[in-house]
């Protein structure tokens, strides 16, 4: 009975995360791709080409990422240009200013190496990757295992990495030395 019910709350966990959410509040993050392979980060271009040759701080590069259910799968989007990266049926990566469709959601997943690799949800098995050159991969010649879908998510620079209206100065208290403490000084001769 226990196996039967562990089985169906699986089921609808998996069920459920294909599904698009629309009621629950979105969480939206800001960050860069840093590509294992290129050495570059991401980054959606005006001309709607997606490539992996943008230096650090970048303003191509800058990427805003929103959840679509309460499971890990996202649509990602230039913040720069407004398009989002989807991948066609030819398994090209393309920017489009509607990012609506199940082509334009990836769904993270953190690897054993602390990389993350982004699956497409629409076309299972093919995930975004990127060549030494830093040029997109067709998804229907990559696999998780691949370094060339390995990717670090990093803070754009000169980002703080808290809300501003949470980020507070520290405030500095002084207080006497007691004359039970005792200062000792460290002297490398003993």
């Amino acid at each position: 009975m226990m196996l039967l019910l562990l089985h169906t709350y699986a089921t609808h966990v998996s069920e459920q995360s294909k599904v698009t959410d629309r009621v629950s509040r979105r969480l939206i993050r800001t960050y860069q791709l840093y590509s294992r392979t290129s050495g570059k980060h991401v980054q959606v271009l005006p001309n709607k080409k997606i490539n992996a040759m943008a230096e650090d701080g970048d303003i191509h590069a800058k990427l805003v990422v929103e959840t679509d259910t309460f499971g890990s799968r996202v649509r990602i989007k230039g913040a720069e240009t407004g398009f989002y990266i989807c991948m066609n049926k030819k398994g090209k990566l393309i920017g489009k200013k509607n990012g609506q469709g199940r082509d334009c959601i990836f769904s993270e997943i953190v690897l054993e190496n602390n990389y993350t690799a982004l699956r497409n949800a629409r076309f299972e098995g093919w995930y975004m990757a990127f060549t030494r050159r830093g040029r997109p991969r067709k998804g229907s010649q990559t696999r998780q295992h691949q370094r060339e879908v390995h990717f670090m998510k990093r803070l754009p620079r000169g980002s703080n990495p808290t809300h501003p209206a949470q980020h507070k100065a520290f405030d500095f208290v002084h207080y006497p030395f007691s004359p039970r403490t005792k200062r000792t000084r460290y002297s490398p001769e003993g």
